[in-house]
């Protein structure tokens, strides 16, 4: 039974430490949608979406007004889209049309984001990959719901050079497609190695084929909550500290388990999973940067930056797994620069580069997260970053990932505006050395000797 201590502690986390439940998230199966002619599939993919997601954002709103939780997103992940339009498409253009379509479905459902215009290519492209790839920077310039993923490696196949060489040039196009906005078309795009199946936040769901006709997701954030709880131990042993965190985002979780419960049974949909991930916001008291400062460094990218991360990113995930019997999607730690003002703080005192925040993402939930980067950089620049995130993601059997803005027209010193949950970002300095030669060469990258376990 829930005590009334307990309930004023849910409603104090609610209303003073900025707990949301960050997303619902439907995954909507489009495999029955698939047809040769053009046109038909795409009717076929608005009248599925629009059909299954019809009740979504007021589910979601019903459960905000009755528990009082605030729903920061509703959205929609669908089948990769490179799988869908196979049959149908013929060019890149092809595939920006279904782009407008997905676009077209989100608004008539009126959720924030659908993701899923998607390609998974860790080992080897098809034509419709390639295309769908290549289609990116105009899908992603001339709609606004709509976000983009692709897949490059894994820890079982390797990492596929030839798509991660392809992605530096698709996501400089993007960055010029959108200048006017800063680039923002860059920041609905993300590059993954080990991508899961139910990862409900942007940009890089996306409903995977192993999953049901439709399904429930929830995303919950509590990075504030954490904050708070750490306050009340400052000084204490690391035994304390840890079972501190694991506690509280055990209490996290259970909020998520109750919303995620609640839309799965009033849209009579399947349950998922809840994915614990902190992720934070620009608002103030809302930032993992801060949590590390609690813990005891004076700004992230300090000596101990990874050890702190590593230990909360654990605990996180320790307390998660116990509130749920589905904990999964990226749960753990976001470090998302420019969503993340403590982060962006420790940017501008410099104490934060872009090699510290690669090997702090050896540690955390994804990687290399809305970095703004001097919009002159050389998408082979681009490629060996991507390349080096890969790699990490591979030999330590994890998901890694990048999202990288090349700002057109900003240079070190500069920043871009995004606004609501994207807020804003420095422009970090980017290694200036060659690797040209490198992301030039065919083929791709090996799995790593103990990927074989069958």
């Amino acid at each position: 039974m829930i005590n009334i201590h307990e309930v004023v502690e849910t409603n104090t986390m609610i209303e003073k430490e900025n707990l949301d439940v960050r997303t619902i998230t439907m995954g909507i199966s489009l495999l029955d949608c698939i047809d040769g002619d053009l046109d038909k599939l795409k009717a076929n993919i608005y009248e599925k979406i629009t059909s299954s997601a019809k009740d979504l954002v007021h589910t979601g709103r019903e459960i905000e007004r009755k528990y009082a939780i605030p729903i920061v997103n509703k959205r929609i992940s669908v089948t990769p889209i490179a799988l869908i339009g196979a049959a149908a498409c013929r060019t890149p253009g092809d595939f920006a049309q279904i782009a407008h379509t997905l676009d077209d479905a989100a608004k008539a459902v009126g959720v924030n984001f659908i993701g899923g215009y998607s390609a998974l290519v860790s080992k080897g492209m098809t034509t419709a990959d390639e295309m769908l790839i290549r289609s990116i920077p105009r899908a992603l310039s001339e709609t606004d719901m709509v976000c983009s993923s692709v897949n490059l490696g894994s820890t079982k196949t390797g990492i596929n050079m030839d798509a991660v060489r392809l992605m530096g040039e698709v996501i400089k196009q993007t960055a010029e497609n959108t200048k006017e906005k800063d680039s923002l078309g860059c920041a609905k795009l993300v590059v993954f190695c080990n991508a899961p199946d139910d990862n409900p936040f942007m940009a890089g769901a996306f409903h995977g084929v192993t999953e049901a006709d439709r399904v429930i997701n929830v995303g919950v954030s509590g990075p504030g909550v954490v904050k708070t709880a750490l306050e009340s131990v400052r000084g204490e042993s690391f035994e304390v500290l840890c079972e501190t965190i694991k506690k509280t985002a055990f209490k996290v979780t259970r909020v998520g388990q109750l919303v995620a419960k609640e839309a799965s049974r009033m849209l009579d949909v399947p349950f998922g999973i809840i994915d614990l991930s902190l992720a934070p916001t620009p608002a103030v008291g809302d930032s993992v940067a801060d949590i590390l400062k609690e813990i005891g460094l004076e700004h992230p990218g300090a000596p101990g930056t990874t050890a702190a991360l590593a230990l909360l990113n654990d605990q996180v995930k320790k307390g998660g797994v116990m509130a749920s019997s589905y904990v999964g999607g990226l749960s753990g730690a976001f470090i998302p620069v420019s969503e993340d003002q403590g982060m962006i703080e420790a940017v501008e005192a410099g104490a934060l580069t872009l090699e510290k925040l690669e090997a702090m993402t050896c540690v955390c939930s994804v990687g290399l997260d809305m970095i703004a980067i001097p919009g002159d950089t050389p998408a082979s620049t681009i490629s060996g970053i991507i390349a080096d995130e890969m790699a990490l993601g591979m030999v330590n059997q994890k998901t890694t990932a990048v999202r990288l803005i090349p700002a057109v027209g900003k240079k070190v010193g500069d920043r871009v505006e995004f606004g609501g949950l994207l807020g804003y970002a420095p422009i970090m300095p980017v290694n200036t050395f060659a690797c040209d030669d490198f992301v030039n060469r065919q083929g791709r990258i090996p799995a790593p000797i103990h990927s074989f376990k069958n």
